[in-house]
């Protein structure tokens, strides 16, 4: 086993709820409710989106608890993927987080960061012929501008290797930042809710729509399916809290109780506030917004309302990339310790006791898919990636159940087996849906590459780097 120094186990459950709600709010919902707008035009679809992807979300969470309720090892749902369905399986989800998921999650959630930053103040670009003069093409994919909005991709390349650095000195030090910055945004969030709703807002701005003509994709189905899609990025991060299960006080009850409170917490939080835009956006207003909550703000609080959700928006994003950024490393960790990823990765900091290696290679990867591409191309490649996985997740309590059958559960998914079976045929026609609507939105002319199939692209490199550390790298663990 490459580990030298065992990682400690110092979080306990508000942290870890702390973790869960600040993995998950992030700069979706101060983002995608305008695009989504435009994508379904009506107030009570979006809400209702809203509804389907919180309700959804909690279903997968209350599948997952019990999973991580049964196996409470660092590396999370890449252990459980193994207890599944073996090796193969378990290091694509693994290399598919270190390629696309967490670190596309990270990159775009700091690109907003980085985009709220110039409410402040202004981040240089280059001229337009210079950002177009440098362009990668990937064949069936599409195109790729490593220049466009080179001060937003630097200023977030930066902070990356800040929220790096500070995960490097303790998992203590990186809970607390991720604490702290969970309740300031909920915090923060609340006050606006309730600001909006003492303002001259109108309710009558709950029955407005737009004609489908003036829909983003001009079809509503496809636009059901693109705003469900913009919601579950908003959603997204709720199982992070699983990768830490070896740093979480008795973990067989605190990881299930953490993802379920912290699920429900930011399912009530984002209902809130986007019947704040609501109430404060006509929905012809909203569709047309790029900065929503920022334009939602200025209506209320005048100039100040824009810098106040500003700064809003960044504390936000900064705790979320905070939390990613200490979990994701954890899986490659737990890959290296099973021989499956570099040896050196497995290795623990001597006097910090954190995967180090894990958190700093994490980083640089990060780096690259920041000058790949923008804040909506990186969500949408890792949104459908991931719900791929999700669904394998769910399947696999059928499959634990029947292996592990006396395995210790302290929490039983409620509803099963239609919790579960409701999650998994709801993941796969999403899954289906969605990269029918990037092959149509890309022979449109709408999307420059089709995202879902770069996702799986990433994805499949995987394969040959499977058998790689299969036959070089691979320690037996008795």
């Amino acid at each position: 086993m490459a580990e030298t120094h065992k990682l400690k186990s110092e979080l306990g459950l508000i942290t870890t709820i702390a973790i869960v709600v600040g993995a998950v709010i992030g700069s979706g919902i101060f983002k995608k409710p305008a695009l989504m707008a435009g994508e379904v035009g009506s107030t009570e679809l979006l809400l209702a989106i809203w509804v389907i992807a919180g309700i959804i979300t909690l279903f997968g969470a209350l599948t997952n608890s019990e999973v991580a309720g049964l196996i409470s090892e660092t590396g999370g749902q890449y252990i459980f993927f193994q207890k599944m369905y073996g090796e193969f399986i378990a290091f694509l989800y693994g290399w598919s987080i270190f390629v696309v998921i967490q670190t596309g999650s990270i990159a775009s959630v700091i690109y907003v960061f980085s985009e709220y930053s110039q409410y402040f103040f202004h981040l240089p670009r280059l001229p337009v012929n210079v950002e177009n003069s440098f362009i990668i093409h990937i064949p069936f994919i599409g195109n790729i501008f490593p220049l466009e909005n080179l001060g937003v991709k630097s200023l977030t390349i930066l902070v990356v290797m800040i929220l790096t650095s500070v995960n490097h000195y303790g998992v203590k030090f990186g809970g607390g930042l991720s604490l702290f910055f969970s309740s300031a945004k909920v915090l923060i969030i609340l006050f606006f809710v309730l600001f909006v709703f003492f303002s001259n807002g109108s309710v009558g701005n709950f029955h407005s729509n737009l004609p489908v003509s003036q829909l983003t994709n001009g079809n509503l189905f496809l636009g059901f399916v693109a705003a469900l899609s913009g919601a579950f990025w908003a959603y997204d991060g709720w199982n992070n809290v699983t990768y830490l299960a070896g740093e979480i006080k008795n973990p067989q009850k605190n990881v299930p109780k953490g993802l379920f409170i912290g699920t429900t917490i930011v399912i009530i939080v984002y209902l809130l506030i986007n019947i704040a835009y609501i109430y404060i956006l006509p929905i012809n207003e909203m569709a047309k917004s790029t900065l929503v909550a920022a334009d939602a703000a200025v209506k209320v609080l005048g100039t100040v309302g824009g810098g106040f959700i500003a700064t809003a928006v960044m504390i936000s994003t900064f705790g979320t990339a905070n939390g990613t950024i200490m979990a994701s490393a954890r899986v490659y960790y737990a890959m290296s310790n099973r021989g499956m990823f570099f040896k050196s990765i497995g290795k623990s900091h001597k006097k910090y006791f954190t995967p180090s290696n894990a958190l700093w290679l994490q980083a640089f990867w990060t780096a690259l898919l920041v000058l790949t591409g923008t804040f909506d191309i990186l969500t949408d490649m890792l949104i459908f990636v991931s719900w791929i996985f999700y669904m394998l997740g769910s399947y696999g309590v059928f499959i634990l159940r029947k292996k592990m059958p006396d395995g210790p559960r302290p929490y039983k998914v409620f509803g099963y087996p239609y919790v579960p079976i409701i999650f998994i045929i709801f993941a796969f026609f999403f899954i289906i849906f969605t990269l029918y609507s990037d092959i149509i939105g890309y022979i449109s002319g709408r999307y420059r590459i089709i995202n879902s199939l770069f996702g799986l692209l990433l994805l499949l490199t995987g394969v040959p780097f499977y058998f790689i550390f299969k036959k070089f790298f691979k320690t037996k663990l008795e």
